[in-house]
């Protein structure tokens, strides 16, 4: 995404070998993006283990969470780590610390998740349909798993808040639902997906997009607002499971 010119976090993996090797190098490559930063897993999803770290300390006992020999964690460990009853820390060998995402002066700042889905036109010319997004709402610093995917945890509110009025708040919903396409096209995003973003809004009320990430197969709980997305579309759950269904009979009949 930022070869292609998008707005994306600055961002960094920290490997297991190179903090044994040498964890004063590494700490000091990490800070050059700044506290306070965010840590995370690079491939698992749904919050698991999302940490807004804002020293050094705390970055040094993630690390030791990640890095840590064994599965389980210590209750000492997890009081470090500030992890509640049952909390998931996966044991990794690499996670990604990127830029923490603020809202530098915007006059309105806000989190983001919008669906959208693919079909073929009369032409067999691949179509983004694009949902209105939703506007994520997390009580901590950090959305949760649960907020995320259990129902009545989560506070999604469809279509976002861009703007108090609607005439404004439409024109900068289409404005960012054009960049998420954009990010999705770059990506060749096919079948349905759901992109997580932080949108600041200038006084002159234009929107910028950091992407998040790309979420290729969103999950579809009820607690999900994917759901609320596409009935906005007019498309009930059923048929809109069908769609990528039709989609996916589609593209192998393609022989893609």
């Amino acid at each position: 995404l930022r070869a292609k010119g998008f707005n994306v976090a600055e961002h960094m993996l920290v490997f297991d070998t190179d903090w044994k090797k040498d964890s004063k190098k590494v700490i000091a490559a990490v800070e050059k993006i700044g506290y306070p930063l965010i840590a995370k897993p690079a491939d698992d999803g749904c919050s698991s283990a999302v940490k807004k770290i804002k020293t050094r300390a705390e970055l040094v006992n993630y690390a030791e969470g990640v890095f840590r020999n064994s599965l389980t964690i210590t209750p000492a460990l997890a009081n470090k780590l500030g992890l509640k009853p049952k909390e998931e820390f996966p044991k990794k060998n690499y996670f990604l610390v990127e830029g923490f995402i603020d809202r530098n002066n915007a006059a309105h700042f806000l989190e983001i998740t919008g669906g959208m889905l693919t079909s073929y036109d009369a032409k067999g010319k691949l179509v983004y349909e694009s949902f209105e997004p939703s506007e994520a709402l997390a009580e901590g610093e950090i959305l949760s798993l649960e907020e995320k995917f259990l129902a009545g945890q989560g506070q999604n509110i469809t279509p976002a808040r861009y703007h108090k009025n609607e005439k404004t708040r439409l024109a900068i919903s289409k404005q960012v639902q054009q960049v998420l396409v954009e990010g999705a096209k770059v990506l060749n995003v096919q079948g349905y997906c759901r992109i997580d973003a932080f949108v600041r809004i200038d006084k002159k009320n234009k929107p910028e997009v950091v992407f998040i990430e790309v979420n290729s197969l969103p999950g579809m709980t009820p607690a999900t607002a994917i759901f609320h997305q596409c009935a906005l579309n007019g498309y009930k759950p059923y048929e809109f499971i069908d769609a990528i269904l039709e989609f996916g009979a589609a593209r192998t009949a393609k022989g893609l």
